[in-house]
C-alpha cells in the first residue's frame, strides 16, 4: 500500500477517534462506511468487508479505552451498568465475530444496515433532558433486561465488527432510561468489554490487518480523550441530535448500497 493510504488511515482514525469521545460512538458506525466507500473513491484499492470489520473493531476497542479514562474521571461510568451490560454483550460477541468467518459479506452489510436504521428511528424518539447532566451514583436500571439486551444484540455486533455504540446510546436512552452524558460515559466502557471479545475473534481468524490498524491507532487514541474534554461542554440537546444525524446518515447510505 502506498504511504498516501497509511496517511488517510491515520486522518480516518484522529477523526474518528475525536467523535468516539465527543458522542460515546466507539466509531464503528462513522468507520465503517469511510473505509467502505471513500477507500475507493480516493483512488486506492477497495478493501473487502472482513478487513474493515477487523480495522472497525480494533479502533473501537482503543478509541472507547481512551475516552472512557476521561469520562470516568468526570463520574460519568456507571460501573453496575457497564458489568451488566457489558458482559453479557462479551460473550455473545465473540460467539459473532467467530460465525463472521463463514458469512458472505452481503449478509454482513444487510445486518449492518438493519442495526443502524434501527438505532436511528429511536434517537429520533421524544425524550426529557432533565437529568442528563446527573452523576453515575445517582443512576438506577432493570438488571435482567440489560442482561437481556446484551446477550440478543451482542451476537450481530460482533459478526458485523462493532462494539455496538450507535445502538447501545439508544437503548440506553430510551429503554433502560439512562441520563446522556452517563449514557455516553458507560456506553464507552461497554464498547471496550464487547470489543475486547469482538477483537479477539477477529485477530483468531485473521481479520485485522495489523499496519493498516496502526497507522489508524495513532490518530484515534490521542483524539478520543480529547472529544471527551469538548463533549463534556456541549449541551446534551445538541449532542442528542448529532448521534440522530450520523447515526441516521450511515443508515441510510448502507441502505442505499444494498438496493
Amino acid at each position: 500500500m502506498p504511504l498516501e493510504f497509511f496517511a488517510f488511515l491515520f486522518m480516518a482514525g484522529s477523526a474518528v477517534g475525536f467523535l468516539s469521545g465527543f458522542l460515546g460512538l466507539g466509531g464503528g458506525i462513522i468507520l465503517f462506511p469511510v473505509l467502505f466507500y471513500m477507500t475507493p473513491a480516493l483512488g486506492f484499492e477497495p478493501m473487502d468487508v472482513k478487513s474493515i470489520t477487523g480495522l472497525t473493531m480494533a479502533q473501537g476497542f482503543f478509541a472507547s479505552l481512551s475516552a472512557t479514562f476521561f469520562y470516568k474521571s468526570e463520574k460519568l461510568v456507571n460501573k453496575s451498568l457497564v458489568l451488566t451490560l457489558g458482559l453479557s454483550l462479551f460473550a455473545s460477541s465473540l460467539a459473532g465475530s467467530l460465525a463472521s468467518k463463514a458469512v458472505p459479506d452481503g449478509a454482513l452489510l444487510f445486518i449492518f444496515g438493519v442495526l443502524a436504521i434501527t438505532a436511528a428511528a429511536m434517537m429520533f424518539m421524544p425524550r426529557s433532558y432533565r437529568h442528563d447532566e446527573v452523576t453515575e451514583d445517582k443512576v438506577s436500571f432493570n438488571r435482567p433486561l440489560a442482561i437481556a439486551i446484551g446477550l440478543g444484540l451482542g451476537f450481530f455486533l460482533g459478526m458485523v465488527g462493532q462494539g455496538g455504540a450507535f445502538i447501545t446510546i439508544p437503548v440506553l436512552l430510551y429503554v433502560l432510561r439512562i441520563p446522556l452524558r452517563v449514557a455516553l460515559g458507560s456506553t464507552l466502557a461497554i464498547g471496550v468489554l464487547s470489543a475486547t471479545a469482538g477483537l479477539f475473534g477477529k485477530v483468531a481468524t485473521g481479520q485485522v490487518p495489523f499496519l493498516m490498524a496502526g497507522a489508524m491507532l495513532l490518530g484515534a487514541i490521542p483524539m478520543a480523550r480529547v472529544g471527551g474534554m469538548v463533549s463534556k461542554k456541549t449541551d446534551t440537546k445538541h449532542l442528542r441530535w448529532l448521534l440522530a444525524l450520523i447515526i441516521s446518515g450511515a443508515a441510510i447510505k448502507v441502505w442505499t448500497d444494498i438496493f
